[in-house]
């Protein structure tokens, strides 16, 4: 039987490879962005892209105020000129009479007082409009001065309200952009986080196959170990029940003769190597439907499904053998061989979870009988001979 050392060592190639894919992983977290950093991005550029449209918007707003402020200005104007107008026409009348003089007084009060409401509406403008100035606001104020006024007023709040517009539309362009910019660049990355979030599940899908892979072989050679070997046996005992003609199930049980000796006098490395090179040679054996699994250490099972005869499991037995001494003879050992125990289910072994225990003891009365063959369950009498 080989040493615990040899059960559990791991072949140079598959731990280079398991330290370059745990380095890759270590590189990938450390200076990979996660699917958190991507929405934790994608909410600042988020809450920057909301502050900034809300700065336009209030913008707008108040540019929008601004060109109500001049039209209220403008339509203080128009209504000033068509005072000025009226004073104008009372001043054109050709009789001096005392209505006349009484219509173009009033016409004058009406001015100045159109006027007055025009200048308290610049006045309190939030811009810095330009003021009128108080000798235009008299009732007897030279009419060539208010025409002047009230044109230089007009100029000026006609420029404010055009500036205003066209400020109002180029910022709602911006705003249009800064929008598009904004779901555009918010898809992206929910996009990429989307990718990513599925390359994780992907990545921890293959990480959990990978575990469950490690779980059910042995790290070594790769076969199967005890526990998926007692999984497939169980499957396959399970559903032939279920069938019309139900198959038959055999264990053969191998046991290497002289490996401990091997670990003593040419090392543990050596044993891994005959352990790995006669598990391939077991593989290549038999049938791709039947299971080869190593117990541990230096015991290994091969699990033959739908056979006919002994005669066919006794022919498998002979190969295995065959390939313990070529694997001895390649490596030049020259001291290990096979003793194989072979049961099988349901006859005569009747309860498939005894198969395994049943052909240990059939190998085990190979050991005691010389070693170097094999002997079934039912048979009480010495091994087969090669």
């Amino acid at each position: 039987m080989a040493p615990e050392a040899s059960k559990t060592s791991i072949p140079i190639p598959e731990r280079t490879r398991n330290q370059r894919d745990a380095r890759a992983r270590a590189l990938a977290i450390r200076f990979g962005l996660g699917p958190a950093a991507i929405a934790a991005a994608a909410l600042v550029c988020l809450l920057i892209g909301l502050l900034y449209l809300a700065l336009q918007i209030r913008t707008i707003f108040s540019d929008q105020l601004k060109q109500e402020y001049a039209g209220l200005v403008l339509e203080a104007v128009e209504r000033a000129e068509s005072a000025r107008s009226l004073v104008g026409v009372w001043q054109q009348l050709p009789d001096a009479t005392q209505a006349r003089a009484a219509g173009y007084r009033q016409a004058r009060t009406e001015l100045a007082h159109r006027l007055a409401s025009l200048a308290a509406l610049v006045n309190a403008s939030p811009s810095a409009a330009p003021r009128l100035p108080p000798s235009s606001l008299t009732p007897d104020a030279d009419l060539r001065d208010t025409d002047a006024v009230l044109s230089n007023v007009s100029a000026w709040w006609r420029a404010q309200r055009d500036a205003d517009s066209a400020d109002v539309r180029v910022r709602i362009t911006h705003v249009a952009r800064t929008l598009i910019a904004s779901a555009a660049l918010l898809f992206c990355m929910l996009i990429t986080a989307l990718g990513m979030y599925a390359k994780r599940n992907r990545l921890l899908a293959g990480q959990s196959h990978e575990f469950e892979w490690a779980a059910l072989h042995d790290a070594m050679t790769g076969l199967p170990n005890r526990r998926k070997l007692f999984a497939t046996l169980e499957e396959a005992a399970t559903k032939s029940p279920a069938l019309a003609a139900p198959c038959k199930i055999a264990v053969l049980y191998v046991d290497l003769d002289g490996f401990k000796q091997v670990n003593d006098s040419l090392g543990h490395r050596v044993g891994d190597e005959f352990l790995i090179a006669v598990s391939k040679r077991f593989r290549e054996s038999v049938r791709k439907v039947d299971v080869v699994a190593r117990i541990g250490g230096d015991e290994f099972a091969v699990l033959v499904s739908e056979f006919s005869t002994n005669a066919e499991l006794g022919e498998i037995a002979r190969r295995l053998i065959a390939c313990v001494v070529q694997t001895d003879k390649v490596m030049g050992v020259g001291q290990v061989r096979a003793s194989i125990g072979i049961a099988s289910f349901p006859d005569p072994v009747d309860d498939y979870q005894r198969l395994v225990a049943a052909a240990d003891e059939a190998m085990y009365r190979v050991k005691r009988s010389g070693k170097n063959s094999y002997a079934f369950a039912d048979e009480a009498n010495r091994p087969m001979p090669l």
